[in-house]
């Protein structure tokens, strides 16, 4: 059965991901490395993973399925998640495909190594509502694609 995972620590649209998958009645597993206050349903599971480097994220390799889907702005874990046949939206709405993934890891790499030389300071600009109703539209879009795939 298909299943959200949210890699929760940073997830800042938590809300819009419960609203969904209620609506089509899907269960979500948020991941993080400390806890945190999750609505009191039976369909929303927290899982918290041990401090360490990426503990969230191989938690999430090691339980998503074919066709589960992640929510992540973490383009590492968006690549290995797409790996396992795994469905990736970023927080903005941005897919995480086979087509895009490579470029993306690429601009990742370009833009750390601009911060670490110092030409570069600050993270990603706030989310703004544009970025909410995309990410909403992208997880709605997602989940009926799935489900059609599945109904042939």
């Amino acid at each position: 059965m298909l299943h959200i995972f949210v890699d929760a620590d940073a997830c800042p649209v938590k809300q819009e991901v419960y609203r969904v998958a209620g609506r089509y009645r899907l269960e979500v597993t948020l991941v993080a490395n400390s806890w945190m206050r999750v609505p009191d349903e039976r369909w929303i599971a927290l899982q918290v993973v041990k401090d360490g480097f990426d503990a969230a994220d191989d938690w999430i390799v090691e339980h998503v399925q074919t066709d589960d889907i992640v929510v992540s702005a973490d383009i590492p874990l968006a690549s290995r998640c797409l790996k396992k046949s795994a469905r990736v939206i970023g927080p903005t709405g941005k897919p995480f495909t086979e087509d895009n993934i490579g470029m993306a890891v690429a601009s990742r790499e370009l833009m750390s190594g601009l911060r670490s030389a110092g030409e570069i300071t600050g993270g990603p600009p706030p989310l703004i509502k544009r970025d909410r109703a995309r990410f909403l539209q992208q997880l709605d879009n997602v989940i009926q694609s799935i489900r059609r795939e599945h109904s042939k």
